[in-house]
């Protein structure tokens, strides 16, 4: 077909190969079989004038599995268009690795190693990065079953990007049926040919090349398939973007015919690296052999040519020589892979040998990014140790910086630490662009896309809703959400609340408008701006797509680790919940992140008890102000607040005392003066060892009955300053300090809190008891007057607390927090019962009801008293026993409901049939079934043997009235016995055992953990009281009006945050420096633990018995050459003894003396190699003439004679493994020598040869 045709007619012929796909793609629905249909799709448009010849068919092919694309070129087409048919035409998107199977099609029948190396191996080295293997596309030898492997996988694999992409380009003349191809659609049948000249495509190849050879010119596929690898070489991929790095090639050899030497040469010369596997035969292992020996000489190639193939040609053998030796003169573009006697897969081989080639062309940086990539596409750590950061080459950090993102992306954490330890700087790395681009690059399949997916969403209904009515928003580009930080930042605000305020976000002073818009667009920072903290927002990137080994490790390399690692914490708990995927959540909730604040904490706490508690009420900076005990509380960090540090903090801090420790030889008042001189003053200084000793503490018992309160008067503040002021000055300013201090001490509010609500309970049970008035105007009382009053001043508390708080959020996020407290919701219910009942008493018709609803109302708030008794170290955790096993009683009360109506309605329907009186029905369905497990059971209503007639009718106007109640029914009594028999046994027997079993799980759960549980609601009680005013109701309101009117005149309040300390710039510096030391010392400690864990031994222990079975392996292979050896000897031996025999009977003679053997080794060799009874072959040599030739046929040399003596010096230089066995180098030394000698005897012998005449002699 030509291609010479007027555009008018390329168009119709257009139109009719499309009609006639689309009819075939009709009549595919009702093709079965395995046959594969090809169609002709389209002809690319006229040639230029230059390339006349130029035929292009593309065509598609149909199969019930697969589509094969494939496309007929003549030889001479620029490699060029073909690259582009693929690429643009076909879809294909430009590979990061091509793998070309070069031989192997020869093999009809093939080792079981080798087809599982080419099944497994080199697909399973090439799906990782969505590669390319070029074959021979036929259906024969090692490329059927490297398709079958191709099309397994393409079966499994679930991402596109990934997809391994086999191509084969075959030459047109071997295709079996090729006439069925181009011509019509039609049904092309793959067959299993015989060796021969023909074969069938594979139909598990995606596509194929066909080349039309010029009969003029044969191997022409071969040179397409070189220039073809030469333009793929060329061309630019990669992971972070186009034109990232050059396409990595490499050629595998499998067996092969001399004929492909050519083609192995030419690309050589392109520095394609080869991949040859030994033991596959052919020429790959006569190139193996060669290598091995380091022999390049032409007797020896010529012999392994004959010895390997048969039927060769003189002429052709001396060419395929040539061509050898120059193979052989690149050899590190040569690799050898053996895979049954090396343990490495061939993905490990095939990188190898990429940085191998590399590393003969050039040692920049810029030369190995694509091998580099490649490793990181294949998360071969190792290799990148060992191969490419050995310290040859000299990285920069802008070298590694796209491969940074390509090791960020793909979760690669080993690559992360090793391009930080190699010279990426993250202080200049991240930028908020990139950490931008980290985000957008999520999965979709994320929960963190979800979460980052709503809150766009809820971002364009703002934007929406701000524009021009009838104008909706369109949002452009790719159907993927473009993320922004602000998305990131809203995420973060719901999972760590006041801690990630400010995140991704100009400061104040950069801000030039406001608006809630205007925020979410303008305040967003520069994307070329580099970050503040990179190792916390990468530590928060990982932790947010639950990466955790990443996290980690950006975690041990960040600042404030205590911090970082509760708002890990936090955050993963609360994507747990969120999470619908169960594998997720439980890797989720088995995070360490609390175990690993609170190991560090106990290291720090164990250095240091004051700089402990320092770096427990410091405000960090990472965490937007926030401390570690917020942090702690958001991440409900129970196990952190039991530990003892954290616990004696809180001691000190709700009375405000400090406890003597060490003799007084530190600084524990942990005021902001005194913390800073204990952490600035050393040890060394005798001022600062002086000052502290005169800092003792004269206790003073307030008997108050609370051990946990004392107040301290120091010495030093006692004796006051006389040149300032005087004694009683200073008394009474000491006082009054005192005395605010005891006031607004948590203890001291507590205490007053708890005082005041028992009064207050006591006068709400007055009130409901003795002194409820009438409605108005008669009531209500004084008493009643004073406990609304009182009830009001708790109503302003509650609101301060849910509404009145520091934190920047709005009021329905305020209040969602409020209500999330269980006490908080009992609040709530008990003010509005109050209010309701107030209201309803109010009223003349609604005042019992009102009395009932207040009634109701003392039960909540006498049940709120319970919340006091937290404190307490054996009620607090039986407080959250109780509260867990209330839910149990939930689940219990669901199943006990469901057999309840079951048995209720039952038997209501055997007994009472047609009983019209609703309350009743209600009373026997629920009520009665209910007293049943209790015992309860009126057999007179039930069973028939016990009831009496005389006491009921079948009136229906008596049973309405109620003078008597209805008769049951007794058709089917026996039925209801039975029912009952049921009923007791599921309900007393299972059920009720059931919720004891839950009960005794719900006590053991706690009562393991009562001291975690109690710390931690100590912990809450103080904070809650810490909190609120000095002051209880009612007289509260006294405080509520101080903090308003500090609010109106914006004041500061005279209340010390004892909790939270803002420390100064170069005292916060080092004691974060100091928390850093103290982590390196924890994570050194761990990094010991784990080397001595049981699990690393055995991993030790196996790598030394594998290097250990290597060795010993290398030894027998060592004796058999021994053996090798002392056989080729002693026949070198015999034959020069056979030799000196000969020429002992003739007239020859040489001018010099017979070589002397050494005496030290003359007698081990007589001994070991004893020689024929004629005389010694040294006496013979002395006595030969020049005028004598031995014309006796010698014993002939065994074939392998000279190949092995040719690579005696090779093996003798790699036997390392035996260099300690000092026999073995003894005997190999004496051998040499013996060898070296022979080499002497028989170039004097050749010499005499030479110069003497022909004689003949009788042997």
């Amino acid at each position: 077909m030509c291609l010479d045709a007027s555009a008018t007619q390329w168009k119709k012929r257009q139109y009719l190969m499309e009609l006639l796909a689309r009819k075939l793609k009709k009549a595919m629905t009702k093709h079965t079989g395995l046959q594969v249909v090809w169609e002709t799709l389209t002809l690319l448009g006229p040639v230029e004038p230059e390339a006349s010849a130029f035929l292009l068919l593309v065509s598609i092919a149909h199969t019930i599995y697969l589509s094969v694309q494939f496309a007929r070129v003549p030889s001479s087409t620029d490699p060029d268009q073909i690259y582009q048919l693929m690429t643009e035409q076909w879809g294909l998107s430009p590979p990061h690795l091509v793998v070309a199977l070069v031989g192997g099609d020869e093999l009809a029948q093939m080792k079981p190693w080798l087809r599982d190396t080419v099944r497994k191996g080199l697909v399973k080295a090439t799906q990782s990065t969505g590669a390319w293997i070029l074959t021979s596309g036929l259906r024969f030898g090692i490329t059927k079953h490297l398709g079958q492997a191709v099309k397994d996988h393409s079966l499994a694999c679930t991402s596109s990007k990934v997809r391994v992409v086999a191509i084969g380009i075959a030459p047109w003349t071997m295709i079996h049926n090729r006439d069925l191809l181009p011509d019509q659609p039609a049904a092309y049948p793959t067959e299993d040919l015989p060796h021969g000249s023909v074969y069938s495509l594979d139909k598990n190849h995606s596509h194929f090349i066909l080349i039309e050879e010029d009969p003029q010119r044969p191997g022409a596929t071969n040179d397409m398939r070189v220039r073809l690898l030469k333009h793929i070489s060329l061309q630019r991929t990669g992971y972070g973007g186009p034109g990232s790095f050059e396409i990595p090639v490499l050629c595998l050899l499998v067996h092969g015919e001399p004929k492909i030497l050519q083609r192995m040469y030419k690309t050589i010369q392109n520095a394609t690296p080869w991949l040859i596997l030994a033991g596959s035969g052919g020429v790959a292992d006569i190139l193996v052999t060669l290598i091995y020996r380091g022999c390049r000489e032409a007797e020896l190639i010529q012999e392994l040519l004959l010895n390997t193939f048969s039927g060769l040609h003189s002429t052709d053998i001396s060419s395929w020589v040539k061509v050898i030796q120059r193979i052989l003169d690149n050899g590190h573009l040569l690799t050898v892979h053996d895979p049954e006697q090396e343990t490495s897969e061939l993905d490990t081989v095939i990188l190898k040998a990429l940085v191998k080639a590399c590393k003969s062309q050039s040692q920049e940086a810029q030369d190995f990014l694509d091998e580099l990539k490649l490793a990181v596409a294949w998360n071969r750590v190792d290799i990148a140790k060992s191969e490419i950061f050995n310290g040859d080459v000299e990285w920069s950090a802008q070298d590694l910086e796209e491969i940074m993102m390509d090791a960020l992306v793909n979760d690669k954490p080993d690559f992360v630490r090793l391009f930080v330890d190699n010279g990426v700087n993250l202080d200049e790395f991240l930028t908020y662009g990139r950490l931008q681009e980290l985000y957008c690059s999520v999965s979709e399949k994320s929960l963190l896309f979800n979460l980052l997916l709503k809150k766009h969403q809820e971002k364009q209904v703002v934007l929406a809703s701000a524009r021009t009515p009838g104008l909706p928003y369109m949002e452009t580009g790719d159907r993927r959400p473009r993320f922004t930080l602000h998305e990131v930042s809203k995420v973060l605000k719901d999972f760590l609340h006041d801690s990630s305020k400010g995140f991704y976000q100009k400061l104040p002073a950069e801000r030039v408008g406001k608006g809630r818009l205007f925020h979410n667009q303008k305040d967003l920072p520069d994307l070329d701006q580099l970050c503040e903290n990179p190792w916390r927002d990468l530590f928060l990137w990982a932790v947010l797509q639950n990466r955790q080994k990443m996290a980690n490790y950006f975690w041990a390399m960040g600042p404030e680790a205590v911090a970082a690692a509760l708002a890990g914490c936090k955050i993963l708990k609360e994507m747990a919940h969120l999470e619908s995927e169960a594998e997720s959540a439980r890797s989720m909730k088995e995070a360490k992140y609390e175990q690993f604040a609170l190991d560090l904490f106990s290291e720090c706490y164990s250095n240091s008890e004051d700089r402990a508690y320092a770096l427990l009420v410091r405000k960090t900076h990472c965490w937007s102000k926030s401390t570690v005990l917020n942090l702690a509380t958001e991440a409900d960090a129970k196990s952190f607040f039991a530990h003892d540090g954290v616990q004696a903090c809180f001691y000190m801090k709700r009375d405000e005392i400090p406890q003597s420790r060490g003799g007084g030889e530190q600084f524990v008042e942990l005021d902001s003066l005194d913390t800073e001189k204990a952490l600035l003053l050393s040890d060394d200084d005798p001022a600062s060892r002086q000052r502290q000793r005169l800092k003792f503490m004269k206790p003073i018992n307030l008997s108050l009955h609370c051990p946990l309160l004392m107040l301290y008067v120091s010495g030093s503040e006692a004796a006051g300053d006389p040149t300032s002021q005087s004694c009683g000055q200073a008394w009474s300013q000491f006082l009054l300090r005192r005395w605010k201090r005891f006031w607004s001490a948590p203890v001291t509010v507590f205490l007053g809190n708890v005082i005041m609500y028992f009064a207050f309970l006591v006068l709400f049970t007055y009130v409901l008891l003795m002194d409820f008035q009438p409605p108005p105007p008669k009531g209500p009382s004084i008493a009643e007057i004073i406990l609304y009053f009182w009830v009001f001043t708790l109503v302003l508390e509650e609101i301060r607390q849910s509404f009145f708080t520091d934190e920047d959020m709005n009021i329905l996020k305020k209040f969602k927090l409020y209500v999330e407290d269980n006490w908080n919701k009992c609040d709530m219910v008990a003010i509005s019962l109050f209010v309701i009942g107030v209201l309803c008493r109010m009223m003349e018709n609604t005042y019992e009801a009102g009395r009932t609803v207040l009634a109701l109302d003392f039960m909540v708030f006498t049940l709120r008293l319970i919340h006091i008794f937290a404190i307490h170290k054996q009620l607090g955790p039986k407080i959250i026993i109780v509260e867990r096993m209330i839910k149990d009683v939930f689940f219990f009360l669901f199943f006990l409901s469901v057999w309840l109506i079951a048995y209720g309605v039952a038997t209501q329907a055997l007994l009472h049939p047609n009983d019209p009186r609703l309350d009743w029905v209600f009373r026997r369905v629920l009520y009665r079934p209910y007293l049943h497990i209790f015992g309860q059971i009126p057999l007179e209503e039930i069973d028939a043997a016990k009831m009496q007639a005389d006491n009921c009718t079948m009136d229906l106007q008596e049973i309405i009235t109620g003078s008597l109640p209805p008769c049951p029914n007794i058709y089917a009594n026996w039925l209801v016995i039975l029912l009952l028999v049921i009923y007791l046994l599921v309900t007393n027997v299972l059920l009720l055992n059931l919720l004891i079993a839950m009960f005794s799980y719900t006590f053991q759960v706690v009562q393991g953990n009562t001291d975690i549980f109690w710390k931690f609601q100590r912990y809450n009680l103080i904070v809650e009281y810490h909190s609120r005013p000095a002051l209880a109701p009612p007289f509260i309101i006294i405080s509520h009006l101080t903090q308003l009117f500090h609010k109106l005149f914006k004041t500061a309040e005279s209340k010390l945050e004892h909790l939270e300390r803002e420390l100064p710039a170069g005292l916060d510096q080092k004691l974060m420096t100091w928390e850093t030391v103290q982590k390196e010392n924890y994570l050194a400690r761990l990094e010991r633990r784990h080397l001595e864990s049981s699990e690393q031994r055995l991993k030790s222990t196996s790598s030394k018995v594998q290097g250990l079975l290597k060795v010993v392996g290398g030894f027998r292979e060592q004796e058999k050459r021994l053996v090798t050896v002392e056989t080729e000897v002693k026949y070198c031996a015999e034959v020069l003894s056979w030799m000196a025999e000969c020429f002992d009977k003739s007239t020859l003679k040489c001018d010099r003396d017979a070589p002397r053997a050494p005496r030290k080794h003359l007698s081990w060799y007589s001994t070991t190699h004893p020689t024929p009874s004629s005389p010694s072959m040294f006496q013979f040599c002395s006595r030969l003439t020049s005028q004598h030739l031995c014309a006796l046929q010698a014993p002939r040399a065994p074939a392998a004679v000279r190949v092995f003596l040719s690579q005696a010096h090779q093996r003798r230089r790699s036997q390392k493994d035996i260099q300690d066995m000092e026999q073995t180098r003894n005997c190999l030394t004496l051998m040499s020598e013996s060898v070296s000698m022979n080499a002497t005897l028989l170039s004097c012998f050749a010499t005499k040869f030479t110069l003497s005449s022909a004689f003949t002699f009788q042997g």
